[in-house]
């Protein structure tokens, strides 16, 4: 069985999404390789509208592969800025970079220090193993 990969950089939920700053007030999210391997082929992906207001825990959209649909939730509470335009005709992007050019959104957070509340990559590789 392949080993899952958990960069080290990055904050994780115990939804299985990963989080990254890409700048002092923005952040990048997409779900982890954990996850897509749980969830198999992806052939499709609802995303929020740009200018969307979202609330930490909230569903903000969809992944649906060949074993099931899941839900996709904000991490923090903020706006949406952008939505990754590749993955309306390339949903694989998840599959086979999930951490790169499988990315979902991006947000500005209403409070950047709640990035810092969720999980380290040693909190969610203790996650993966339970």
């Amino acid at each position: 069985m392949a080993t899952t990969v958990i960069p080290e950089d990055l904050k994780y939920t115990n939804e299985h999404e990963w989080i990254a700053r890409t700048g002092a007030d923005t952040v990048r999210l997409g779900i982890t390789d954990f996850a897509q391997t749980q969830l198999g082929d992806v052939v499709f992906v609802q995303l929020p509208e740009p200018g969307e207001q979202v609330s930490a825990g909230q569903t903000i959209g969809e992944v649906e592969s060949t074993k099931s649909v899941s839900e996709i939730y904000a991490p923090v509470s903020g706006t949406v800025t952008a939505g990754n335009p590749r993955l309306a005709d390339e949903p694989e992007l998840i599959n086979t970079d999930p951490y790169g050019d499988g990315w979902l959104v991006e947000m500005e957070p209403t409070e950047s220090t709640s990035v810092d509340t969720l999980l380290d990559a040693t909190g969610y590789r203790r996650l993966t193993e339970e």
